[in-house]
């Protein structure tokens, strides 16, 4: 966690004296590309810096301080920005490194005190950081189910003290044992009047008298090791400063690398500064909606979702559509399951439909283990891991006419499946069966969520990150378990089935020495190759190795078969133990990024089905017999798309239940250059310079 070089605010930098010992000790090193990796003001200071460039050489010159030649040597300054900042407030870019650990804290907190809310039946006021932007505290209050939430680019409405302890007080009348205010430290009403956490409490013990306690969470935010998301956001955005500074020229702008969905961009520096200027500018004169709109498409997306699942409206004011949707969980449990059943219900209630819970997937479909789930039956499911309503492997082809019964009876008018290989498979069965069964001639869409991450047509599944993160964190402490004992390397078994996705970015997110996977086959040369490497290394400061092996990745090449060759290999300079992880993976309470990330697509779809109801309604039935009205809704670089499964059967590897392309394996080379390899690295996939956009405001876009 926080940095090893070190970090500081620098006064004298911004002093123009400041900044011309800063060119002079640049140029004593002979210094001219420059990676920056900090908030809004590091950045500006950099750019700053760069316009400045020549102006400072020839003041150095004439002080004689540096010669005429140095001058020309040394003529242009390039620079890259990395945004290293918890409030993810930088215009321009999804996620800015850090953002993710800072909710791990957060989230961590608020789940603990869940725990002791609802045993006292409290309110609890939690204070985040962000003063003048409104992330951390919007993003967690979806990550939690919040009853309220307060930010900076979007205040309350006149007279919100009412609204707010109407709200508290309904959802105790419901039987919510506990309530939850998130506010922004930087958060104001629509006059531009701070509210505080204190105001906050204060008015709710005036009011309601609750037992009412505030916490703020101050530094922890800024704490603790960094998530695995970060782990690879940040060396995957290091590779890209690289690249763009080996291709900047005098004229090109200095830029800041960033994320877009999956998809690595450059932005130019200025404009991202200037943007983020607006935003601020927008809010101190009071224009909130154009400031949400400023903060880009994610923040826009995280707000509407927000208000969409957090206010249940009276059933008066809700549309009816006479639809009956049916949500069931397929496949091994993985996180995050949860926050996309309760998002589903949610959504789909607010849409006019009636929602059915399934119990156990499709063998409980057929058992009819089926009823109707409301919108208090799914609160505070978000944090919850596992799978509520049950999950099973079985597929539908055994129970068809027994599902096709159940369909008929319930009157389902559509299907939502989460889950994995098996929600995909179990589709593609569904749909084939449409010529003998009418029941199955409805709108189905599935939600790909398993620890795998193996599922075509999705760079991202619900629960992976989850399994990351408790792959990372094991690793982590089995590193520290070496730090007595030298000279010692781990070997570790990860599951994925024959994806090698965790094995991959949790070999790179922990800096493991290799990793074992299916789909790039090795053989005993490349299995010594290893060995010799970590005998090399151990003769280093650092004497442990770890060795990541996807359960799969080779019949013959067992976890034991590769403990016992680096065993006899490695005599008399390491010795090795090896750790199987097990079904830890698939447990534990769900990451932020699953929470919300489930949260939002599983949105999403629900509101694509309300779509194709409507389109497919004829003379008072549903009948969709379309590839288009059977999809799987995926994460795919930069935008959510929907895909019709039976279109994605040309890009599966069903003997092995992988996609046949996958994203991450280009990540490969970095992982072994980073554990001092020597391989080239494919920039075929690298960012290229964009201007930042600006949303239209009615833009309808797939971001996350």
């Amino acid at each position: 966690g926080g940095t090893v070089i070190g970090s500081a605010r620098c006064k004298s930098f911004r002093t123009r004296e400041g900044r011309l010992q800063a060119a002079l000790n640049l140029v004593q090193r002979g210094i001219t590309n420059l990676c920056v990796i900090g908030g809004d003001g590091s950045l500006t200071g950099a750019n700053l810096f760069r316009e400045e460039w020549s102006g400072l050489l020839e003041e150095l010159a004439q002080k004689g301080k540096i010669d005429a030649e140095a001058v020309k040597k040394y003529a242009y300054l390039n620079i890259v920005g990395m945004v290293g900042s918890i409030d993810n407030d930088f215009c321009g870019t999804d996620m800015t490194i850090g953002t993710d650990s800072a909710l791990h804290r957060i989230i961590e907190v608020v789940d603990a005190i869940m725990t002791t809310a609802q045993s006292h039946q409290r309110t609890f006021v939690l204070e985040v950081m962000g003063r003048h932007c409104g992330y951390l505290a919007l993003v967690s209050a979806l990550a939690c189910g919040a009853d309220w939430v307060f930010i900076p680019e979007y205040p309350p409405e006149e007279g919100w003290e009412d609204t707010m302890c109407v709200k508290l007080s309904e959802n105790r009348a419901r039987k919510k044992r506990l309530n939850i205010i998130i506010v922004a430290e930087g958060a104001i009403d629509c006059h531009n009047k701070p509210i505080t956490s204190e105001k906050v409490k204060d008015l709710v013990v005036q009011r309601l008298g609750f037992d009412t306690r505030v916490t703020i969470l101050g530094h922890v935010q800024r704490g603790g090791t960094p998530s695995a998301f970060d782990r690879i956001l940040a060396s995957r955005m290091g590779v890209e400063a690289v690249l763009a500074l080996l291709e900047a020229t005098p004229d090109t702008p200095a830029c800041v690398v960033s994320l877009s969905g999956n998809q690595a961009v450059r932005l130019p520096l200025m404009e991202c500064v200037q943007m983020t200027q607006e935003v601020q500018k927008a809010m101190d004169e009071g224009r909130f909606l154009e400031a949400v709109r400023l903060r880009g498409r994610s923040f826009e997306n995280n707000l509407n979702t927000y208000k969409l699942l957090s206010h249940k409206k009276p059933d008066a004011e809700l549309p009816k559509s006479n639809f009956n949707v049916a949500v069931l969980n397929v496949g091994a449990p993985a996180a995050g399951m949860n926050a996309a059943v309760r998002a589903a219900v949610r959504v789909g209630m607010t849409e006019g439909h009636k929602i059915f819970a399934v119990i156990d997937g499709f063998e409980g479909f057929a058992k009819g283990k089926i009823k109707e789930i409301s919108w208090g039956d799914v609160g505070g499911w978000t944090g919850q891991g596992g799978s509520i309503l049950g999950t099973k492997r079985t597929l539908p082809a055994k129970y068809l006419e027994k599902i096709a019964d159940q369909m008929r009876t319930n009157n389902i008018n559509a299907l939502m499946v989460i889950g994995g290989f098996e929600a995909y498979l179990g589709l593609l069965e569904l749909s084939a069966a449409r010529e003998k069964y009418d029941e199955f001639c409805v709108p189905m869409v599935m939600v790909p969520a398993t620890v795998s991450n193996n599922v075509p047509g999705s760079d991202f599944s619900i629960g992976a990150d989850t399994a990351l993160n408790t792959i990372t964190d094991t690793c982590d402490r089995i590193k520290q378990s070496a730090s007595g004992t030298k000279r010692r390397v781990f070997i570790i078994e990860t599951m994925g089935g024959y994806c090698g996705y965790l094995a991959n970015m949790g070999a790179l997110a922990a800096g493991a020495d290799a990793a074992y996977i299916f789909e790039e086959q090795f053989d005993i040369r490349e299995l010594q190759a290893n060995v010799e490497h970590l005998t090399e290394k151990m003769k280093t400061s650092i004497q442990r190795g770890l060795v990541l092996r996807n359960e799969n990745c080779n019949e013959n090449y067992t976890t034991d078969f590769i403990y016992q060759l680096y065993s006899e290999e490695g005599k008399g300079v390491f010795d090795c133990r090896k750790n199987v992880l097990g079904h830890m993976q698939q447990g534990g309470a769900p990451s932020p990024f699953d929470r919300n990330f489930g949260t939002k697509i599983s949105a999403k779809a629900m509101q694509w089905i309300s779509k194709k109801l409507k389109e497919t309604y004829r003379k008072g039935k549903v009948f969709a017999n379309t590839d288009d009205s059977v999809c799987l809704l995926g994460m795919r670089r930069r935008n959510l798309v929907f895909q019709p499964v039976a279109e994605l059967k040309s890009e599966t590897d069903f003997v092995h239940r992988i996609p046949k392309e996958q994203w991450w394996l280009k990540l490969r080379p970095l992982m072994k250059i980073l554990a001092k390899y020597k391989t080239s690295y494919d920039v075929s996939d690298s960012g290229r310079l964009e201007h930042v956009a600006m949303l239209p405001k009615e833009a309808e876009t797939g971001a996350i």
